[in-house]
């Protein structure tokens, strides 16, 4: 059988309290608004309990290159305002967990995504072993829109006044779009 896992470690930091990046992220349905290189789709399927544990989400997604990805993660533990974990499963199964972290007193949060997978989708089971370096790009540049997009998100949410808001650009937008999900 082929080895079909991966283990990514994606650090970020941003000029933000670590409340603003959890409640940004724990926000999925405006992912597609503000993350739209890589969240074409979001849908809650269920809320969870109060504080986020058991909410189920439905995600179509892509990177850079040209296919999409279909897979719906479980909100499996969360500790506000330090992170949360997630299992996903459908094209990946795996675990994630988002860290936060700041120093008293900075004004920087250091984020950590620790995404542990394995690829059920057969382009990416059958062909890890010979693109995984590919695959791992793919993945590096959708980590690398999400940092900027993340940037731009808090920035537009920061500005005071309209005029303020449209000075800054939009995010990243996908490399490609297929037709209708």
């Amino acid at each position: 059988m082929f080895n079909n896992r991966y283990h990514f470690i994606t650090r970020w930091q941003v000029t933000a309290s670590k409340e603003e990046v959890y409640h940004l992220l724990e926000d999925v349905e405006t992912l597609v608004n503000w993350w739209p290189s890589v969240y074409l789709e979001v849908t809650v399927l269920e809320k969870g309990q109060p504080g986020g544990v058991g909410k189920v989400i439905n995600l179509y997604t892509k990177g850079w290159l040209p296919y999409t990805l279909r897979w719906k993660f479980i909100v499996t533990k969360t500790d506000f305002p330090n992170g949360f974990a997630i299992d996903a499963q459908g094209d990946f199964e795996g675990t994630g967990v988002w860290t936060f972290e700041q120093q008293p007193g900075s004004d920087t949060c250091h984020i950590n995504y620790d995404w542990n997978i394995t690829a059920r989708k057969p382009l990416l089971r059958y062909l890890t072993f010979l693109l995984r370096p590919v695959f791992a790009a793919n993945h590096r540049w959708a980590m690398q829109k999400g940092l900027e997009s993340l940037q731009l998100e808090l920035q537009r949410r920061r500005a005071k006044t309209p005029e303020e808001r449209a000075k800054i650009p939009p995010p990243p937008p996908p490399t490609f779009v297929f037709g209708k999900k």
